[in-house]
């Protein structure tokens, strides 16, 4: 479907606890599909505090979402080859973190493979990338985008990809300093040591939308052979 869009994600695997503790807090597993119950949060509706990154599924991005320009079988292939060529290596901590008013699980401690993962990530896919359209470009700029954005955004289609990417899992949308306040303990209490495990990222994920509005879903994950 030309409304169809791709991404490249890293997602907790199906057995490790954050997948099940993460996609609850969300109110959805993007593995199957299927809506989960949620916590309950004081003075808040949490669906609609999760509404946001719960249509997008439990996931850190690696290659943002995309319409493509190349066939299904192409763009696997390409995902395939990435996949086949790196090398798994270990997640640092995460923890529940303050990003820029969104909550999200960030890493404790310095990892020097996460960006050159990224980074590969964005060149590997991108020429099964269609360019975005106008209405898309003009939606990053509200942003009122740096010179640096800017440019990325003409070259990837993205403005935070490269120099400006960085590791998160979303966790709510923009919150203010009161709602930040019971939020982001109620999420710290409710995923406990998760986040903290050691876990290995050994496998990259196609997430697939199937028209504009649509859930991603979990099409493919591909272990990491490199």
């Amino acid at each position: 479907m030309p409304e169809a869009r791709l991404a490249l994600y890293w997602a907790p695997e199906p057995e490790d606890p954050l997948h099940r503790l993460g996609s609850a807090w969300l109110g959805r597993d993007a593995e199957t599909g299927a809506p989960l119950p949620q916590p309950a949060l004081p003075e808040l509706d949490i669906r609609e505090v999760t509404a946001d990154p719960r249509g997008y599924g439990l996931h850190a991005t690696l290659k943002p979402p995309f319409r493509l320009r190349v066939s299904w079988a192409e763009a696997l292939a390409a995902a395939e080859a990435l996949a086949a060529r790196t090398a798994p290596f270990d997640l640092p901590p995460l923890a529940v973190e303050n990003l820029g008013g969104f909550l999200a699980l960030r890493e404790t401690a310095p990892c020097p493979a996460l960006r050159p993962f990224a980074d590969a990530c964005v060149e590997a896919l991108d020429p099964c990338r269609a360019p975005p359209d106008e209405a898309e470009l003009a939606k990053r700029r509200r942003a009122r985008l740096s010179a640096q954005q800017e440019a990325l955004l003409g070259r990837y289609g993205y403005p935070y990809v490269m120099e400006e990417w960085r590791f998160h899992i979303t966790l709510s949308r923009r919150l203010s300093a009161e709602e930040m306040a019971v939020v982001r303990p109620a999420v710290t209490d409710f995923l406990g040591e998760a986040p903290a495990m050691p876990r290995r990222v050994g496998a990259i994920s196609l997430f697939t939308q199937a028209k504009a509005g649509a859930p991603f879903l979990i099409a493919e994950r591909l272990p990491l052979r490199g």
